[in-house]
């Protein structure tokens, strides 16, 4: 069954090894081209996400630079590999073709320079999250004890987002800038997050959160970070699945996606330790759920709820 994968830190990882890794079959990469194939994806986003511990003045740059991996070393040495610019573009993908797009994971990069999203825009960025955990012009994330909302700047970015089409990804923001966003935002998404009535972990979503974003037709992607599955323990895939029945039960059957956030997380769910294994909770939402649910997950409520 296909996968669409809302979440993935490939660039990053590209990009700190500075050229020395093929995306093609890499094995420190948990997504690479042959992992890919091998877990039936059939659309793949890449994050650029940008360290907190870079110099501001350097952070633009960087995500350019992963831009420029994701066009050299992703798409320009797999030609399987095709890019999604337009949504549309989805429809036209050829059998054994993998989509691949642009989302960006806090925008700390732009500093309060509009100019440059949209050269991120222009350059295929179709999903934009404002936070990482940290606070930065647009907004506070999760990690920010103050907890506050969306700044005029942030609004600004919404906006921006709004007249292009451009999701805008609730993951990682403060529960105030969340409510902030989801009353500015015509194209709401959560990229990669789970229910925190499951595991009360602060990047995951309440009940009144996960329900507000049903009630407005909005998409949640489960991720396969271990610590936002299950507060201890070891982790399976039954675990994670217990957060897409508590989202089903809030009225999120046609709703709910995947969001891995491989390569971005440092400890795996046992038998989904990367891309190549996608195809195993397939196996075990088909025990549970009918057929066409289980491709609503994997990627046709995607599709379906595209700007």
């Amino acid at each position: 069954m296909k996968i669409i994968d809302l979440h993935c830190d490939v660039l990053m990882k590209l990009y700190d090894a500075k050229g020395q890794l093929a995306f093609k079959d890499a094995k420190e990469l948990d997504t690479n081209y042959e992992k890919l194939v091998e877990g039936k994806v059939f659309a793949q986003a890449f994050a650029i996400f940008i360290d907190p511990r870079i110099n501001a003045d350097e952070k633009f740059q960087a995500a350019l630079d992963q831009i420029y991996y994701f066009y050299e070393e992703v798409l320009g040495k797999n030609p399987q590999m095709k890019l999604i610019k337009e949504w549309a573009d989805l429809n036209s993908l050829k059998n054994g073709e993998i989509g691949a797009f642009l989302t960006l994971e806090g925008v700390d990069a732009i500093g309060n320079d509009l100019k440059k999203l949209t050269i991120l825009y222009e350059l295929g960025v179709r999903s934009i999250g404002l936070t990482w955990n940290n606070a930065n012009l647009a907004a506070d994330g999760v990690g920010e004890a103050r907890g506050a909302g969306l700044t005029t700047f942030g609004k600004e970015i919404v906006q921006f987002n709004n007249a292009r089409k451009i999701f805008t990804d609730i993951s990682h923001l403060s529960e105030s800038a969340f409510w902030d966003v989801y009353e500015e935002a015509k194209y709401l998404i959560a990229s990669h997050s789970n229910a925190k009535a499951i595991c009360n972990h602060p990047r995951n979503l309440s009940d009144q959160q996960a329900a507000a974003m049903f009630n407005r037709n909005s998409m949640i992607h489960v991720v396969y970070y271990p610590q936002f599955v299950k507060s201890e323990g070891n982790v399976s895939i039954d675990d994670l699945i217990r957060h897409i029945d508590h989202f089903c039960s809030l009225g999120g059957v046609e709703l709910i996606g995947f969001g891995s956030d491989f390569d971005g997380i440092p400890d795996k769910i046992n038998r989904l330790e990367d891309a190549a294994m996608h195809q195993n909770l397939i196996n075990e939402l088909l025990k549970r759920y009918s057929e066409d649910e289980v491709k609503g997950f994997a990627y046709q409520n995607f599709l379906n709820h595209l700007p």
